[in-house]
């Protein structure tokens, strides 16, 4: 069964961390629904009383990567979510050890 993971970039374009949110195994539609239920959660808009509600907008960059802007009075937050397929690992015997081996031809 394909693994999968959810990638997440925090922080500005100079200063951007990169961290696994989320590993699962499953369907690819699977890991897609796992990828929304992410992005959906990370800061929801919230209404604190005599606070205005922080905007939060969702942008899909591809089917399988959103990225988060998050803005209230005094803060902003935005995250870019990716979901990655696990292809290669030298740990696994069913996976190559690196990309190329996947493009060689036999």
């Amino acid at each position: 069964m394909p693994r999968w993971a959810i990638v997440m970039a925090h922080g500005d374009a100079e200063s951007s961390r990169y961290y696994i949110q989320n590993e699962l195994e499953g369907t690819e539609s699977e890991a897609l629904a796992a990828l929304q239920t992410t992005v959906d959660a990370f800061q929801k808009a919230s209404r604190v009383k005599s606070i205005k509600r922080q905007r939060r907008q969702v942008f899909r960059v591809s089917e399988r990567s959103y990225f988060v802007r998050v803005m209230h009075r005094g803060y902003s937050g935005q995250a870019h979510f990716t979901l990655a397929e696990l292809v290669a690992d030298t740990h696994d015997d069913d996976l190559p050890d690196t990309v190329a081996d996947l493009t060689a031809e036999p």
